[in-house]
């Protein structure tokens, strides 16, 4: 999202920048504080003041010396700046419809970093919602499809086909040959007509010799045609594949919080029936759209050998046709598009289901969410009436109006043989070709549809294959043998970078240690966690493992000795021995069992039914929750870890269930650097240190008995669990 408007020069100098004055920050503001829209009215924030422009003039301007935060303050349709000064007084600053809204969150939080002598530049990577020029709202598509042009689909989609070059060579070649024999065909019958069947000269080997090349026309066609379409639906069987490879590949480096902002369903949608509606343009449309321009080009041309003036009259109404279909573009873009909007939500409301099916019927929902899903239904089938019915009312027409040029031909043909101007033969030549003509203009007229379908797949593509990749790792990388010391020098970061989860965190842990972290919900552990794995990039301030900027650490060297066990074990649908070995494929049977046996897993995996080679279903479901725990320590085991991250590894467990998990677990603590988040804050009292979390910040740190004298956050905590417990 862009957080940095462009000003013209005659609105620069109006700002008067003083040397090593910068502007950090420009954005649109659309709503005076009199409720009327405003235009080319700007937030202008620089690394020395906060300014608003109005039509180019400075109407407000402030020192950042003396201000001490701007916030940003949702309301009814609308958002509100206001910014706050050292003296204690408060200003209304600025306001902006919805349009505007995240940007100015963005905007606040980089101006009160700036206040705050913090000089971070705020970014913001998420979508436009409308487009800059023309205002038209952007529903999961970067490129705007009013602004984009089909010159940009268009190119988009021949680096797509590039790599297939050969292959649409071939393609091509038997269509020039498929077309040749179609073109001949006329003409032989023109010959046959005029100098045997006229005259009655003809003997019964003219017409033998007639009929066997009409035949051999004939079986040319159909072996051309059979191979073509063979070809080509190999070729798009080709392509599709290589589309949902790249895709799929692109998906699994695309970063945590891109693959988050995306529904499910939209993207299966992209990865599959995108995919699947180009291979079926290039199965069915390509190969007949590109016969059909050879074998019109090549009737056009005997038709102006044959007679340009009559040519001429047949191509009377061919202008408009394509005038419509010119005008109507915008059109057919615009409805598959709704149209695939309303398949994607259709299919993540379905996914959605399927998976939480059990909440679903827990909480007796099933009517509720059948008729969330008939509404769903219901908006797309109106979508697929309406475009159909659009379609299939128009194509008729444009049809008609191609057969009224075929009609004035005829007839002025007709005309021509009366009088002795043209033969019989010539007649049905031109006739002939007048089909090879119109027939497949009648099919051309149905191309812009298809191109615009295509386009819109292309452009829903690019969007994911256009995407930064999630890698936030610098082009100097150092090499390293995870140890486990782990720094957090003033880290502030948040998913929004405008709303702060966690802010100006130092804090060393140091390699072997087991560290503790603590806090409400929501205040930022589990955040904490997923900054070490490097899933998020700090917005601010420098992590660092091992001594190195984690941005300076490869991925694989980070992550091929960290274990990690979640709350919410997920196992892949495959057995036993599969998904311990997702950590380290190539481990042998034997340092399967032993990890197993430290996750204390063993015993009960031999009680299954097929051992290590059972099957755990769907997400794990033929297993219990303590069994899935256990395999997923398991997994974090084989990969003999130097950094451990356990994040509420033993809630939601019976006694039993949790005395085995944390026996193992304190097995594998006294081999590594351990992290780990609990609730139960008891399961954590061994700790080397705990380390309390609120409000986005560090408040405490030290022993469980340390911080029990304190007397602080963490004994409220403690305390709070020993009456919850009493109570129970």
């Amino acid at each position: 999202m862009n957080l940095k408007f462009d000003l013209d020069n005659h609105t620069i100098e109006t700002l008067h920048l003083q040397p090593n004055e910068e502007i950090w920050y420009c954005v649109p503001r659309d709503l005076s504080r009199e409720d009327q829209f405003l235009t080319n009215a700007y937030v202008v924030v620089t690394n020395r003041r906060l300014c608003l422009l109005s039509d180019g003039v400075v109407s407000e301007s402030y020192m950042l010396s003396v201000c001490k935060k701007l916030d940003c303050e949702t309301m009814i349709n609308s958002a509100v700046l206001r910014l706050y000064f050292k003296d204690g007084s408060i200003r209304f600053f600025a306001r902006c419809t919805m349009k505007h809204i995240v940007r100015f969150s963005y905007v606040a939080r980089g101006a009160t970093m700036l206040m705050q002598g913090r000089f971070y530049r705020v970014e913001s990577m998420e979508y436009e919602a409308t487009c800059p020029k023309c205002g038209a709202i952007l529903q999961n598509i970067r490129t705007c499809p009013n602004c984009g042009g089909r010159g940009s689909s268009l190119k988009k989609a021949v680096v797509l086909c590039k790599p297939f070059a050969p292959q649409f060579l071939v393609l091509s070649l038997f269509t020039l040959l498929s077309s040749a024999l179609a073109l001949a065909g006329p003409k032989i019958r023109q010959v046959f007509i005029d100098t045997s069947l006229a005259d009655k000269s003809g003997t019964l080997n003219d017409v033998a010799r007639f009929i066997l090349l009409m035949l051999a026309i004939a079986v040319g066609n159909i072996v051309l045609n059979t191979v073509r379409n063979i070809f080509s639906t190999y070729l798009g069987a080709r392509m599709a594949k290589d589309l949902r490879s790249k895709m799929f590949q692109k998906v699994q480096k695309l970063a945590l919080a891109r693959i988050e902002d995306m529904k499910p369903g939209q993207l299966m949608n992209r990865i599959t029936n995108d995919t699947t509606d180009i291979r079926r343009f290039m199965e069915n449309t390509f190969a007949s759209t590109l016969s059909t321009i050879v074998t019109m080009a090549g009737a056009l041309i005997y038709m102006m050998v044959i007679d340009w003036k009559l040519t001429l009259l047949s191509l009377v109404f061919v202008p408009f046709m394509f005038m419509i279909s010119y005008f109507l573009r915008g059109t057919f873009s615009q409805k598959f598009r709704r149209e695939r909007e309303k398949r994607d939500s259709l299919n993540s409301r379905l996914q959605d289901v399927i998976s939480g099916i059990s909440v679903v019927k827990s909480f007796g929902k099933e009517d509720y969410e059948v008729e969330g899903f008939r509404k769903l239904n219901r908006e797309l089938t109106d979508v697929l009436i309406q475009n159909y019915a659009f379609f299939y009312s128009l194509f008729p027409a444009m049809n008609f109006i191609l057969n009224l040029g075929t009609y004035l031909i005829t007839y002025a043909m007709g005309v021509s043989v009366l009088r002795g101007a043209m033969t019989v033969g010539v007649l049905m030549q031109m006739v002939a070709y007048a089909g090879n003509l119109y027939g497949p203009l009648e099919t051309l007229t149905r191309l812009p549809r298809e191109l615009s379908s295509l386009f819109n797949n292309v452009e829903r593509i690019y969007d994911v294959l256009e995407e930064e990749e999630g890698s936030f790792q610098s082009e100097e990388t150092v090499d390293i043998d995870l140890q486990g010391d782990i720094e957090f020098d003033n880290v502030c970061f948040g998913y929004k970078s405008y709303e702060p989860v966690l802010n100006d965190i130092n804090l060393h842990i140091r390699p072997g240690e087991m560290i503790g972290l603590v806090g409400a919900s929501g205040t930022g552990k589990s955040t904490m966690i997923n900054l070490i794995m490097h899933l998020y990039q700090v917005d601010s301030g420098v992590l660092k493992i091992d001594g190195a900027d984690i941005n300076q650490i490869r991925q694989a060297d980070l992550r091929k000795r960290m274990g990690v066990v979640l709350q919410e074990t997920f196992l892949f649908n495959g057995s036993i021995l599969d998904n311990i070995r997702f950590s380290r494929p190539e481990a042998s049977l034997e340092e399967v069992i032993h990890a197993a046996k430290m996750a204390n897993a063993h015993d009960f995996i031999i009680r299954t039914p097929d051992g290590y080679n059972t099957n755990v279903g769907e997400r794990g479901y033929n297993l219990s929750g303590g069994e899935r725990q256990r395999i997923a320590i398991a997994r974090a085991v084989l990969i003999r870890p130097k950094l451990l991250i356990l994040d509420e590894a033993t809630s939601n467990l019976d006694t039993e269930s949790e005395y085995l998990i944390q026996n193992a677990l304190e097995r594998l603590e006294k081999q590594c650097t351990t992290i780990a988040i609990a609730h139960r804050l008891s399961t954590l009292k061994n700790a080397d240190r705990l380390v309390v979390i609120d409000n986005h910040h560090i408040i405490e740190e030290g022993s469980h008995e340390e911080l029990l004298k304190k007397k602080g956050v963490y004994y409220g905590l403690v305390t709070a669990q020993l009456e919850m417990a009493k109570v129970g």
